[in-house]
């Protein structure tokens, strides 16, 4: 899919789209940033703060990045001047406050080596629109020792340089912008998608309940305890034994999803508020009704554990559910 299909729906934040064949205009790539840099905040908030329920973590540094070959050939040019690649990965934006910043990692700056890892230089004019070399860098970060300083190489105007960035500890889970997807959102044990229209409707906290159900999942391990139970979650997802653990699997998200808002900072109402307020319009796509509970449902069950939340002070709270996640599902 080139990239102009790709970010069409984006270009709601900002302009008209160009014409089908022409270049993307600067605005369409910040567009992109913009709501890359959303996600990334929200995914830092939670992943950091939740930490303690995580089993599986990584370094978190807040800085999303990108190649350029993600974007297709007729638009690197575009994208390269935007996004001043240097070489082939970039940094694409920096969350406000979190280590890459604070280290002063700064958007545009470009990677040439993530500690002794180093990072291939320019691509070939055209090479193959894909996502392997952010993923690999991306991997590199994760794959990082733990409350250590992590070395990062940087192009900036030509100049090179070296900076110590001292990462936070967070759930190790990667967070991307699926394009193309309506409202749609997904986890498959170690990547979190949501959909791009939710990046042109809705707040960071309608948002966040979004993401903490993904991320609860992958916390969860639901994708690998589904396939052990040998769970069809095609044309049959909603019978018999499939629906029941897929519902299971649902409504534990739901539970688990409440309790890593709180811990965050975000006020746990915002959950079945979203439920009330929003389900309708997203019932229909992201969710089938046989394997998760209707909207009305989800709101007042989300209602009863945030008012038990909001009595109990203490952070972080590690529910219950959290312990289900070596359970096999039967």
């Amino acid at each position: 899919m080139t990239l102009i299909a790709r970010l069409m729906p984006l270009l709601l934040l900002t302009a008209a789209a160009p014409a089908k064949d022409a270049a993307p205009a600067p605005a369409f790539f910040e567009a992109l940033r913009a709501a890359d840099l959303r996600l990334a905040t929200i995914a830092y908030r939670l992943t950091t703060a939740n930490a303690p329920l995580c089993d599986v973590l990584q370094p978190q540094i807040g800085m999303p990045i990108h190649a350029l070959t993600q974007y297709a050939p007729p638009a690197r040019e575009s994208a390269a001047a935007v996004f001043e690649f240097e070489s082939l990965i970039g940094v694409e934006a920096v969350v406000a406050g979190a280590p890459a910043q604070r280290a002063g990692i700064a958007a545009n700056d470009s990677l040439v080596a993530i500690g002794d890892v180093a990072l291939p230089g320019s691509p070939p004019a055209n090479a193959p629109e894909n996502a392997a070399s952010r993923d690999s860098a991306e991997a590199a970060i994760a794959a990082a020792p733990l409350r250590q300083p992590l070395r990062l190489t940087v192009l900036r105007k030509g100049q090179r340089q070296s900076i110590a960035v001292t990462p936070v500890t967070g759930c190790r889970s990667r967070f991307e912008i699926l394009l193309g997807s309506g409202l749609d959102a997904s986890a498959d044990g170690s990547v979190v998608q949501i959909g791009e229209r939710f990046f042109e409707g809705y707040t960071d906290a309608e948002i966040a309940v979004v993401v903490s159900h993904e991320l609860a999942h992958n916390i969860l391990r639901h994708r690998a305890r589904l396939d052990a139970a040998k769970i069809n979650r095609g044309l049959l997802a909603e019978l018999g034994r499939n629906g029941r653990l897929i519902r299971e699997t649902e409504d534990q998200a739901d539970l688990l999803g409440i309790y890593l808002l709180a811990n965050a900072g975000y006020d746990p109402m915002s959950a079945p508020n979203f439920w009330r307020n929003k389900g309708g319009a997203v019932d229909g796509g992201l969710f089938r009704s046989r394997t998760h509970a209707s909207s009305k449902a989800r709101a007042e069950t989300l209602e009863a554990a945030a008012r038990s939340i909001a009595a109990n002070p203490a952070r972080p709270i590690i529910p219950a559910v959290v312990a289900t996640r070596t359970v096999p599902l039967r």
